[in-house]
């Protein structure tokens, strides 16, 4: 759940002013939060066309085009974030969407990382037990580990789905945001609950969120650098160096914004009450960061997986011959009646 982050303010002069280091910071995390959108769609839009229309159906490949699908997903939701950025926190889009984007952002978050999660353990199965992966490890096994990680993102938004809603905070103002009024009237009660609702949510985000996937990774990396090392085979596998930069991306961008909101759910009661501005503009900027990570993967496939390179380079054309040709004969399409790769080369 993005958290809503206001700009602190000085006063002087009988007038309200953010300091500039502020403004600086949060004009940054708009040009993040833009470019993310707008190559977080286009990329995983490619990856979406090339791995789930252009390639063979692997394991390798289901596993990156939900991750995929996750990005594009989340990537599309950003511009309804910047307004309500831009709006100092106010939501002027409706019940209906409040509680949809917001579902939509914490089921890919979640989704994504387990995804990531997977495909390490995966990678793991394959170098360290090749026998039973050549024997057991399906496409049809495959979704059906895929099918039950989006049951377990979806069981984590659950909070999102039942408790979000607009808050009308002040006349003229209206909050997206976490609302259990329901449970009491009294304003005071009102906050106790929403503080052990918001560190309990924000324990689980820490632990089940981003801790365990990647303490996950980090096991099957261990594993797998400690037989490939003995076998001397470090550097010979192109699937085992995507999913590393694809971690490593992951780690770097999340692992700040991880431990600033872990220090916002210490001290929840003083961010809550808006009595924190210096963690709210962290929250923002890591936040940010921690977006672009969808907008990525892609690079990523593109620049190290040489067969998605390659098919991508030539299905563009392919297909726009295609679109401009009158002739109704069928046409040569290469990409598809080629022989597909072995999986463990796909992406």
């Amino acid at each position: 759940m993005v958290t809503n982050a206001s700009l602190p303010m000085n006063e002087s002069a009988g007038t309200l002013t953010a300091p500039a280091g502020y403004i600086v910071l949060d004009v940054f995390s708009y040009a993040v939060l833009a470019v993310t959108f707008v190559l977080g769609v286009l990329g995983n839009g490619l990856v979406i066309w090339v791995a789930g229309f252009r390639m063979k159906r692997t394991v390798t490949t289901i596993c990156y085009l939900n991750l995929a699908l996750a990005d594009f997903s989340f990537s599309m939701t950003l511009p309804f974030l910047m307004v309500q950025q831009a709006w100092g926190g106010n939501w002027p889009l409706g019940w209906f969407m409040c509680k949809f984007i917001f579902t939509i952002v914490d089921i890919n978050l979640f989704g994504s990382v387990f995804l990531i999660a997977l495909i390490a353990l995966d990678r793991c199965i394959c170098v360290l037990h090749p026998v039973w992966a050549q024997n057991h490890r399906t496409v049809s096994l495959a979704k059906k580990v895929i099918i039950v990680l989006w049951i377990c993102a979806l069981l984590l938004t659950l909070p999102v789905i039942i408790r979000v809603t607009t808050v009308i905070c002040s006349p003229g103002k209206t909050a997206c945001t976490f609302d259990f009024a329901p449970w009491t009237t009294d304003p005071e009660e009102n906050m106790k609950v929403n503080i052990s609702m918001q560190t309990v949510r924000g324990i689980i985000r820490f632990i089940i969120g981003f801790s365990l996937p990647m303490s996950t990774v980090a096991i099957c990396y261990g594993l797998i650098a400690t037989k490939m090392y003995r076998q001397g085979l470090i550097q010979s596998s192109r699937p085992l160096r995507v999913l590393s930069f694809i971690v490593i991306a992951f780690f770097l961008c999340w692992c700040p914004f991880q431990v600033v909101a872990l220090i916002a759910t210490i001290r929840i009661r003083d961010f809550l009450s808006g009595m924190s501005g210096h963690l709210r503009t962290a929250v923002k900027v890591t936040i940010s960061v921690a977006f672009f990570n969808s907008c990525l993967n892609p690079m990523l496939y593109v620049f190290m997986g040489r067969d998605f390179r390659e098919r991508l380079i030539r299905s563009l054309p392919a297909s726009l011959e295609r679109a401009l040709t009158e002739d109704s004969t069928p046409t040569s399409d290469t990409t598809t009646n080629s022989p597909a790769p072995p999986a463990e080369v796909q992406l």
